[in-house]
């Protein structure tokens, strides 16, 4: 089915933003065949046009049978202002590329892109999942990926590389084969909590260096990983891949997995647990504790910190006067928990910046906002994912000196949030926590990226408009993420006004209507049965 959309020249032209993005609406879904887009059915890839939106601006419809390959056509092209002072990238699916290498929703996201470079956006991230490349030891599969970047390099945008050493629950992607079997024998490899629970999506920062991987360190193993992409991406690196995300931990960030229980819906958490207690890390701390004269400290993390789901003020530990974190101990222990974590993430970054420093590409690594419980003296929420920071002592100086070190860029999530939407008994304070972060990266002149949790958190887009355009500016925001819901009727016109308001289109003059002639654009993708936009 071919949809022509008419317009007489007459009338103002409608840009080809508003027909090929926020007039439709995209939905991603499974199906048999996953680069088929089907129309109008559950669970699948969907175009709807918004009808009666048209019709106020003017437009009528036309209905004809037609079969078309995926093209984008234009007689007369409308030129977008790049967007100054910063660069916005959308992130695609988290399952853009999996289950054997092959392309998931190919055509959905070919048609994505297309809606984000008529929109004006720069470009792409895109997940590269370490289980998905390396299911055997030392032999890549990098098809699906390299079939990925193709498809932005032809939409003519822009492609940041996140590079996942890590596993994700929803959609499941887990670790290598080979790295889930050897931590069936060997569990130490992951973290574990205080009941010895342990945490198996990434392995625990105390085997770096330690030949846990059939003979190989973990460091040895990530370095193959990424000189293998960097061969294999050589003819995309520094044209059509700007910047590359280093993976630093759970959800690829430089932090303990302190919250992997998972959290109760409509209760508020509590400060998390220490993962210190798989056999490595306490290794790792009994060293410690001997170098410094106090062995007996080195037997175990905090005994008096609260579990997962009590509130921070429950046990002694965190408690905002005269709990034990302040005291000689709590010292102790804290400066080696987190000076563990900065030492991996230095571990990693060196790495990375080693290897694609002769490229022109730009090397990231995600910091968390671990905001709950900020307004507390403690901040139990930092302290337990490795951030020694409290009311009376900055622990993001260590961090960002260990980034400006290694000429890296710092990638904040959490850019949407407000003090104002937090939950009150949290005593969260999201903004306060980023600008505290920002701060101290300004002094070390580490620049900051960022980006959203999630889209559709309450007054996200205005907060986020806040951060990007406010006193310390970004040079890179990535938008989280391609799917239903982003192209959906309920979010899209809101992402699309969001893209506006950083910079606005500008037609070139032979764009403009004549009363003698009229422009002719399309947008056409391919479906079954095919939708084809025209305006003029």
């Amino acid at each position: 089915m071919e949809v022509s959309v008419i317009r007489s020249s007459s009338q103002a032209k409608i840009s080809k933003t508003e027909l090929g993005c926020s007039d439709l609406r995209f939905c991603f879904g499974k199906s048999n065949d996953k680069n088929k887009i089907f129309s109008r059915k559950p669970n699948s890839v969907c175009f709807e046009s918004q009808i009666s939106r048209f019709r106020k601006a003017g437009l009528r419809f036309t209905l004809k049978a037609v079969h078309s390959d995926p093209v984008l056509e234009s007689k007369s092209p409308a030129t977008f202002k790049s967007l100054d002072r910063l660069r916005l990238f959308v992130g695609l699916p988290l399952d853009a590329v999996s289950d054997g290498n092959s392309v998931n929703h190919a055509r959905a996201i070919g048609a994505g892109l297309k809606a984000l470079k008529l929109l004006g956006v720069e470009g792409v991230e895109l997940p590269v999942w370490w289980g998905v490349v390396e299911n055997e030891m030392g032999k890549y599969d990098w098809s699906g990926y390299l079939a990925v970047a193709e498809m932005v390099q032809k939409a003519g945008l822009k492609l940041h590389v996140s590079l996942c050493f890590h596993a994700s629950s929803q959609p499941r992607i887990p670790l290598p084969k080979w790295v889930t079997k050897i931590g069936e024998s060997q569990s130490s490899i992951f973290f574990a909590d205080r009941s010895g629970q342990h945490y198996q999506q990434c392995l625990s920062l105390a085997v770096d260096n330690l030949a846990v991987l059939d003979g190989k360190t973990p460091i040895q193993v990530y370095q193959g990983f990424c000189e293998s992409f960097k061969t294999t991406f050589s003819p995309f690196m520094g044209s059509t891949i700007t910047g590359i995300s280093m993976g630093l931990g759970p959800d690829g960030e430089l932090r303990y997995p302190s919250h992997h229980k998972p959290f109760k819906s409509g209760t508020i958490t509590g400060g998390g647990e220490f993962q210190c207690y798989d056999t490595n890390m306490l290794n790792l701390l009994k060293q410690y504790a001997e170098a410094n004269g106090n062995p007996l400290w080195g037997l175990g993390g905090p005994h008096d910190a609260p579990t997962y789901d009590q509130a921070p003020n429950s046990n002694s530990f965190f408690k905002d006067h005269g709990g034990s974190w302040e005291s000689p101990y709590g010292d102790f222990f804290l400066s080696w928990y987190s000076s563990e974590l900065v030492s991996h993430g230095n571990r990693l970054l060196s790495l990375a910046s080693s290897i694609f420093g002769d490229t022109e590409v730009n090397v990231y690594g995600k910091v968390p906002l671990m905001h709950l419980w900020y307004k507390t003296r403690a901040h139990p929420s930092e302290l337990t994912a490795g951030f020694y920071n409290t009311a009376s002592r900055n622990g993001y100086e260590a961090v960002a000196e260990m980034f400006a070190r290694n000429s890296c860029k710092i990638n904040l999530p959490g850019m949407d949030l407000s003090d104002e939407h937090q939950p009150h008994d949290a005593l969260s304070s999201p903004e306060s926590l980023l600008a505290q972060i920002r701060t101290t990266c300004n002094k070390h002149r580490v620049e900051v990226a960022g980006q959203n949790l999630a889209p559709g958190a309450p007054g996200g887009i205005e907060q986020i408009k806040k951060n990007m355009l406010g006193e310390n500016k970004i040079d890179l925001f990535t938008y989280q993420r391609m799917g239903a819901h982003f192209f959906s009727p309920e979010h899209f016109p809101s992402f699309t006004e969001f893209v506006r308001s950083l910079s606005q289109p500008e037609l070139h003059p032979d764009d403009l209507p004549s009363d003698e002639a009229e422009a002719t654009e399309s947008v056409q993708t391919s479906s079954d049965p095919n939708i084809h936009l025209q305006t003029a």
